[in-house]
This record gives C-alpha cells, structure tokens and sequence, in this order.
C-alpha cells in the first residue's frame, strides 16, 4: 500500500508510532474565497443559490488535530475499529493525514479528516490520498466517498470539485450560522465510484 509521489516522499498506513507526529501537522485553513450561499423561500419550497465570491478579509484559520480524531486514528492503527488511516512523510516527517470511515450499511467511505502541513500544500499530496482512499473504497466494493467541508475553505471546496465529488447538500445550521452571509456552512460532496 506504499507509493512514491515524489523522491523521498511516500503515502502508507498510520501505525501507533505515527500518532504523536500527527498533531505536529500544520492544518491552518487559507482561504481568499468563500462560497457564497443565499437561500430562497421557506417551508419545503427553499431554493439555494451558490457561488464563490471574495473574502473581504483573508481568512486564516487555525485548525488543530481534535481528540476525537486523534483518538479515530489510534482505533484504526491498533485495529480496534474499522477505518483508512493514510499518512504522507518526507524525510520521516509526517506531513499529510488522511482519515476515513466506511460505512457498510450505505456502502460508503466517509472521509473523517483530510489535511496537508501548511508548508507542503500544492504538490499534490491532498489528491494522492484521496485517490488512494478511492481505490481501497472501490476494492471493498462502495459505491462512492463522501465528504464535508465548510463554505470558507475555498482550497478544500476546489478540491472536491477538482476530484470529481459532487455538491450533494447543505447545512447551514451545522456550525451555529445564524447569518449565511457571515458563518461558515457546511458543505456535503458525494463522489460515485460505479
């Protein structure tokens, strides 16, 4: 399950010795973009309308490694749960975590946590796991990856749609939004694999 993206640089399976090294991965969110998301009308007869717009201020956003991920990662290292636990590292430093979860009763891999260190981003890190997760989801015969992202993480959003995924859904309550305009919404992405 290893593989070479670049010289000295390798995806593989998180072990137990990995854990500490992941909280060391700098998952800052930088967005200039947001997708903008105005909803129209009430009752069952809403509408949504989105697109991407400019953020008046550049978004930097910190975004720590949770306990409840940490832990996720620790269950699937031991083998106490089920799950794709895939790290990248160069030089033995861990620099791109990827974590998800299958779901055997709707034959689907959600995808628990996706993140490249703020210095490694744009070498196509992001899209090596996930095209990884998308082949093991394929071998234990899924039909699709989901994901969640949120409407102010414009590189996260780019890079779903560059992969294939689909918008499926929205939830604007999700994260407390009580101004659509002014609070993140949560995103849902769907990518099919039959």
């Amino acid at each position: 399950m290893e593989s070479d993206i670049v010289v000295g640089m390798q995806i593989r399976p998180v072990t137990l010795n990995d854990l500490d090294a992941l909280v060391e991965i700098d998952g800052t969110v930088e967005s200039n973009h947001y997708l903008h998301v105005a909803r129209d009308g009430d009752g069952t007869q809403i509408s949504w309308k989105i697109g991407e717009r400019s953020l008046a201020n550049r978004l930097i956003e910190s975004n720590p490694l949770s306990d409840e991920q940490r832990f996720f990662a620790r269950q699937i290292a031991s083998g106490a749960d089920e799950g794709v636990a895939l790290l990248a590292e160069h030089d033995d430093q861990v620099i791109a975590l990827l974590l998800a979860q299958p779901q055997a009763d709707r034959r689907l891999m959600r995808i628990v946590d996706l993140r490249v260190d703020f210095d490694q981003r744009r070498e196509g890190l992001a899209s090596a796991l996930l095209f990884q997760l998308m082949q093991t989801a394929r071998e234990m015969e899924l039909r699709a990856v989901a994901a969640e992202t949120r409407s102010n993480n414009s590189p996260a959003n780019q890079l779903m749609q560059k992969l294939g995924f689909g918008l499926s859904g929205l939830d604007g309550q999700r994260y407390g939004a009580d101004d659509l305009v002014k609070d993140s919404v949560a995103l849902f992405w769907y990518a099919p694999l039959e």
